[in-house]
């Protein structure tokens, strides 16, 4: 059977889930952490692109999807209810660069480094297992998440591309 895959492009501070053969998509992550979630016995995936690490930290909690301790669990409760086991769910990150200079020496304007460390948290709260990662660097990058295989596809401008 001949399927026509589906690109579907998950904006800043915003989570889509969907099933093979789809392919998911979040160009330009600074600061920010791609966060993919993937059911491999049923091929459903979930990415997230999180701009912030906590919701606590804002008066303005519209918009879940921005943070990682709210975008995370929401991600996997979307994915469960099409029918993913979160026992067997895998998660990988990308982003979390550094894109200012002097922000390498002081964590509080290191908002990527905040970042991939509060996804990591809620990963490990949530009891997902973190296969893969290709966070930090001052370089910005640009993910494609393949539905019918789990690969993720990382590219960047200066630093090529790697399959994860």
């Amino acid at each position: 059977m001949n399927h026509e895959t589906t690109e579907i492009h998950v904006g800043m501070a915003d989570l889509k889930v969907a099933r093979a053969p789809v392919i998911l998509t979040s160009l330009g992550l600074g600061s920010c952490v791609g966060v993919i979630l993937y059911y491999a016995r049923e091929k459903i995936g979930g990415l997230a692109h999180i701009m912030l690490p906590d919701i606590e930290s804002v008066k303005n909690k519209s918009n879940r999807a921005k943070f990682a301790n709210t975008a995370i669990p929401d991600l996997l409760e979307k994915m469960e209810n099409l029918g993913a086991d979160r026992r067997l769910v895998r998660a990988k990150i990308m982003g979390g660069a550094h894109m200012f200079g002097f922000a390498k020496t002081n964590k509080v304007f290191n908002i990527g480094a905040r970042n991939v460390e509060k996804v990591q948290e809620v990963l490990k709260e949530l009891r997902l297992r973190l296969v893969a990662e290709d966070v930090g660097g001052n370089y910005g990058r640009s993910l494609y998440f393949y539905l019918e295989t789990g690969e993720v596809r990382v590219r960047t401008i200066a630093h090529g591309e790697k399959t994860l």
